[in-house]
C-alpha cells in the first residue's frame, strides 16, 4: 500500500514537471514568435530644413579650404562652377581652373583661418543663395596678414545635395585718396596707400 502511493506520488510529480518543460517550451516559442526580426539598418536621418543643411555645407566647405583638403571642398561645387575674381580678369570657370588659382595663391600662405559671420540664406525651390562676411588670418613670410570681405553663394539642388554654382568674393580693400584724372603736362600726384599685393585664395 505505501508502495503503491509512493508509485502514485512519483507518476504524478512525473507528470507535473512534464507539463511544466513542455508549457515553458511552447511559452519560449511564442515570446521568440511575437519577437520583432533583427534590423541592422541604420534608422533613416531626419532631414534638416534647407538653411540648415546649407549652412552646415558652407561649413564644411570652408574648414576644407583651410586645411587644403580639396576632396571634400570639390564634394561642395559643381564642375561647371564659376568663381569671380577681384583683380579685374575674366570669370574663373569650372573647377579645375579654380583648383590651379587655389592651390598657387594657397602657397603664399603659412597656416589659415577664416572667420565667417552674419550668414543669411534665401531659398527658392531648387535655387538658394548665401551671403556672409569673412575674416582670413594668416601669415606671410613670417609676418601677420589678415583680410575682410563678403561672398556670395549661389547653389543649386542636384539629388539630395546643394552644390555651389556661383562664388562672389570680394576683399574689402583700404580706401585711396580720391586723385584727379592726370591733365597733359602735369605730373602726377603721389598714390595714396595701395591695398595689400597678395590677396587670399578665394573660398
Amino acid at each position: 500500500m505505501e508502495r503503491s502511493a509512493r508509485t502514485q506520488i512519483a507518476r504524478f510529480l512525473a507528470a507535473l514537471i512534464a507539463l511544466l518543460l513542455i508549457s515553458s517550451g511552447t511559452w519560449a516559442q511564442k515570446k521568440q514568435k511575437n519577437k520583432p526580426p533583427d534590423d541592422n539598418t541604420p534608422m533613416p536621418a531626419i532631414p534638416l530644413p534647407v538653411a540648415d543643411q546649407i549652412d552646415n555645407d558652407i561649413g564644411e566647405m570652408l574648414g576644407a579650404f583651410q586645411v587644403g583638403n580639396i576632396e571634400v571642398m570639390h564634394k561642395h561645387y559643381a564642375e561647371n562652377a564659376t568663381w569671380v575674381r577681384g583683380t579685374y580678369e575674366p570669370l574663373l570657370v569650372g573647377w579645375p581652373n579654380y583648383l590651379a588659382v587655389y592651390q598657387q595663391q594657397r602657397a603664399n600662405f603659412q597656416g589659415m583661418q577664416l572667420i565667417r559671420r552674419n550668414t543669411t540664406i534665401f531659398n527658392h525651390g531648387d535655387m538658394a543663395w548665401a551671403a556672409y562676411q569673412w575674416e582670413f588670418l594668416s601669415v606671410v613670410e613670417g609676418k601677420p596678414f589678415n583680410a575682410r570681405g563678403h561672398t556670395t553663394l549661389v547653389l543649386m539642388k542636384v539629388g539630395d545635395n546643394w552644390l555651389i554654382v556661383h562664388n562672389h568674393t570680394s576683399q574689402i580693400c583700404q580706401a585711396t585718396p580720391w586723385q584727379p584724372l592726370q591733365q597733359p603736362g602735369l605730373q602726377a600726384q603721389p598714390p595714396g596707400q595701395a591695398p595689400p599685393s597678395t590677396a587670399p585664395p578665394k573660398p
